[in-house]
């Protein structure tokens, strides 16, 4: 990457945390430039429609920023979103911290609905190829995220997941060949209370651990929420907790932080740039808000929970700093690209 693609992405990235939009128009009315502001937007126009960047270089460069090191918590997950008759689905890894999850590897398909087995195992071996399996604590996911091959996959490269299955699922307990249903290991269980089931069993033809608890679903229903581990099914429930961290990061992708479902972009290796670049402001503004929260706390509200999140804390700082062009406050934010 040369330096004017560099010097671009300084100020894509810093438009984007003013006016909090992907629209091309209002950034390059943003654009920190001598250059016009047709001129800007031609630029944006012709990186998006003639650049080819490699999203690896972007993931390593998150991975620098990230606020702990390894092994990491993951967590895969779907977002889409709909332009006129295009469907804008992405299918995203994302390392869980304190709170948040920070998206790293994402894959537009060119689909509505469900990934496919191939979708996640490409996702995840491009993941290994940078960083290795060995950087893998474990992997979170949700229902859809079960199959026959997935679960081999993972268990032939010994990752670690606690991924929640379907109550209706048949499991084959070894021990004694009876077939059941998952949810009849746990129909005792009151809200509120969780278990684990000792013994090894089958699903979906592959060797496993269950887990489940008790809880309230959004319409306040109660509900069993069981999990498939490959090891620790005693530790599942309190781990799994974490996935909803990937639900928050990508609201602060659309509505409460870049607007990203404003865009008008309907080629998917032009959507692929912009989410690239999306996340990287996102991880940028989240260490500014880290850093701002250590040395001026957020305040707690009665109910226990902060007052703002730390990405918001973050980019509102960010974008103080780039309006009133505050070259100390600006020179706070970038310190924490240093890494790189």
């Amino acid at each position: 990457m040369n330096l004017a693609r560099i010097k671009f992405f300084g100020l894509f990235i810093c438009a984007l945390c003013k006016v909090q939009t992907v629209c091309f128009e209002k950034l390059a009315a943003s654009f920190d430039s001598d250059v016009s502001v047709d001129s800007s937007l031609r630029r944006i126009q012709r990186f998006m429609s003639e650049y080819l960047l490699d999203t690896d270089i972007i993931a390593r460069f998150v991975f620098a920023l990230l606020p702990h090191k390894p092994p990491y918590r993951l967590a895969m997950d779907r977002t889409n979103w709909k332009f006129g008759a295009t469907n804008i689905n992405a299918l995203v890894i994302a390392v869980v911290y304190q709170g948040v999850a920070f998206p790293v590897l994402f894959k537009l398909m060119p689909k509505f609905g469900n990934s496919s087995t191939a979708d996640r195992i490409e996702l995840l071996d491009r993941y290994i190829g940078l960083l290795g399996v060995e950087t893998i604590e474990c992997l979170l996911a949700d229902r859809e995220f079960v199959g026959e091959d997935w679960l081999a996959y993972l268990n032939f490269h010994r990752i670690r997941y606690h991924i929640r299955i379907r109550d209706n699922f048949w499991i084959d307990i070894p021990r004694n060949g009876h077939r059941i249903k998952a949810s009849w290991l746990f129909n005792h269980l009151k809200i509120n209370q969780s278990e684990f089931n000792h013994g090894i069993i089958y699903i979906k033809g592959q060797l496993c651990y269950l887990s489940a608890s008790k809880v309230k679903n959004k319409e306040g229903i109660p509900e069993l929420q069981i999990i498939v581990s490959f090891n620790k099914p005693d530790q599942a429930q309190s781990i799994y907790k974490e996935r909803w961290q990937i639900e928050s990061a990508f609201k602060a992708l659309k509505t409460s932080g870049f607007n990203i479902e404003d865009t008008h972009l309907t080629d998917l290796n032009r959507i692929d740039k912009l989410f690239a670049l999306v996340i990287v402001a996102f991880v940028w503004a989240y260490k500014v808000g880290i850093y701002l929260d250590s040395i001026n706390p957020i305040k707690i509200k009665k109910h226990g929970r902060k007052a703002k999140s730390l990405f918001k804390y973050g980019l509102t700082f960010l974008a103080n700093a780039l309006f009133s062009n505050d070259l100390n406050k600006f020179k706070d934010c970038c310190k924490f690209l240093s890494c790189t």
